[in-house]
């Protein structure tokens, strides 16, 4: 699943050849969209903004108007110059928006919503979100109430992807954010304090905010994908394990997590 940085990183793209302008044309080939008249109702549309709170990215244009994504498993953005080659093929493509110069494509995103201003602010979704661990300026305060008021028994590896608790992280910054933080992503989040929990995000927002700049660019990993293999840090074997509802693969080092 894209995590919050992805998003960024895609909205980043977007700014320089969306915002401003009028999109001089706009397609929805998904049938689903068929009969939703975007073209129509955005049509001579200026993007006032393009931004994004932890896997949600909205499009707002003139008149109140804004695009709502969420790419769950399976979507992509992509941002490409006229006649360049898209990441996937047209068939998959969900919304295309092109200026002269560019083409923005949005690919098997299951959740694109066209929404009204007001609307957006009071959806019961996207108003329980959390603080987004790639804010300016992170509310630890609120992300620590957002975490006591959850069950104190569940494992704190589980809370850190609930996206009401703090939104933006997936399941390999998670992992990652766990080990560089030293903390069991198994211990019940009623035996972390406050002070590790903090930790945590700090030590996943820079690498996240470095990706949000510039893409994922290689680098070394500490636990994720590395099941079976010795810790970087300890020369333990690094474990994975399902974990929560979903069931998602966890990767820890049982010699240096605790």
């Amino acid at each position: 699943m894209p995590e919050g940085d992805t998003i960024r990183y895609a909205a980043r793209r977007m700014r320089p050849v969306l915002e401003g302008r009028v999109p001089e044309e706009i397609v929805t080939p998904q049938r689903r969209h068929a009969m939703d008249r975007w073209p129509e109702r955005l049509a001579g549309r200026a993007v006032r903004a393009v931004d994004a709170h932890g896997k949600h990215l909205f499009l707002h244009f003139e008149g109140d108007l804004v695009l709502h994504s969420h790419l769950r498993m399976t979507g992509v953005w992509g941002t490409y110059e006229r006649g360049r080659r898209w990441g996937r093929p047209p068939a998959r493509a969900w919304l295309v928006l092109r200026t002269p110069s560019h083409e923005v494509v949005e690919f098997d995103g299951p959740v694109l919503e066209l929404l009204t201003e007001s609307r957006a602010r009071f959806d019961r979704r996207l108003a329980a979100l959390g603080p987004d661990v790639l804010a300016e300026e992170f509310d630890g305060e609120r992300f620590l109430r957002r975490l006591r008021a959850d069950d104190p028994t569940r494992p704190i590896g589980d809370a850190l992807l609930d996206q009401k608790t703090v939104a933006g992280i997936g399941n390999l910054w998670k992992a990652e954010s766990l080990w560089e933080a030293r903390v069991s992503p198994w211990r019940a989040t009623a035996d972390v304090p406050d002070a590790d929990a903090l930790a945590v995000i700090a030590a996943v927002r820079p690498p996240m905010l470095a990706s949000a700049a510039h893409g994922h660019t290689a680098r070394a990993r500490g636990v994720y994908g590395r099941a079976g293999r010795p810790c970087p840090r300890c020369g333990a074997r690094v474990r994975v394990r399902g974990q929560g509802d979903d069931n998602r693969r966890t990767f820890w080092c049982p010699g240096c997590q605790r």
